[in-house]
């Protein structure tokens, strides 16, 4: 039996393949997103199915979450986002008591309980100065990949200060930046420390440990380093950060195939 998970997300669609009774990732893709998302759902979950010479009709469950997911036809189950979270951050980083995710047009900041539920939780879907977006206008204002703002903030001597609270305004404060001689890695640095700040401001109370940290921004060397300066508390990035959302919905798509007495997870 497999079960998929699709996180239909503001900037990406994820999708993971689980083969009950495993909470392991057997298949997973991650794409732009599109115009049409229930399209590009059926595109890659097809794709990644014919991968494994599997078609629709081995798919047993299909849960979905993240911004589209009412737009995705098919999927017996739509969980929010947090909740998927929490199933998946908790099925690969076990024991874990704090999320921090910050995708590309919102962060959040998860308190999870002992059994792994839901404890709290705050997001940030208002502004783009304390998400992933953040670090994509930078890396375009600096011709760069993502991937390489890492070992710009690596050469960091003094990083810069970013006051902007707003990205747009962020942005003309970077253009000064540069234009005053400031290195690309203050810069770099400073964003990340700007970002991370604004992630920890979420927080309200204490942050139990451990803190697992996902979604796209997890991927960007840094970006754990900058948190954990902040918040003062070693901060753990979960395998595939990305992928955690979409894990949590195949897994509760997969419960919704048990029988009721079966169902023991948090």
């Amino acid at each position: 039996m497999i079960c998929a998970g699709i996180d239909a997300g503001s900037r990406t669609l994820k999708v993971a393949l689980i083969a009950p009774p495993s909470t392991k990732i057997v298949g997973s893709a991650v794409r732009d997103q599109g115009v049409d998302q229930q399209a590009l759902a059926v595109e890659v979950l097809e794709a990644l199915l014919s991968e494994r010479g599997l078609t629709r009709s081995d798919v047993a469950a299909i849960g979905a979450t993240g911004y589209g997911r009412r737009l995705i036809r098919g999927a017996g189950i739509t969980v929010t986002e947090v909740t998927c979270q929490a199933w998946g951050v908790r099925a690969c980083v076990p024991g874990a008591r704090t999320i921090l995710d910050i995708g590309g047009q919102d962060s959040k900041l998860v308190r999870l309980k002992a059994d792994g539920s839901v404890a709290d939780f705050v997001m940030n879907d208002r502004c783009a100065a304390g998400t992933g977006r953040f670090l994509e206008v930078l890396a375009m204002r600096l011709g760069v990949p993502l991937a390489g703002l890492g070992a710009l903030s690596g050469q960091s001597a003094r990083p810069a200060a970013i006051s902007s609270v707003c990205v747009v305004f962020a942005e003309t404060e970077i253009v000064g930046l540069l234009a005053s001689g400031a290195s690309p890695g203050d810069i770099v640095a400073g964003v990340q420390a700007s970002i991370a700040s604004r992630v920890a401001a979420m927080a309200t109370g204490n942050l139990p440990e451990p803190i697992c940290f996902t979604g796209g921004g997890a991927l960007v060397p840094g970006m754990r380093g900058a948190l954990e300066a902040v918040i003062g508390l070693p901060v753990t990035v979960a395998p595939d950060p990305q992928l955690t959302c979409a894990l949590g919905a195949a897994i509760l798509a997969s419960r919704r195939q048990e029988p009721a007495g079966q169902r023991n997870a948090p």
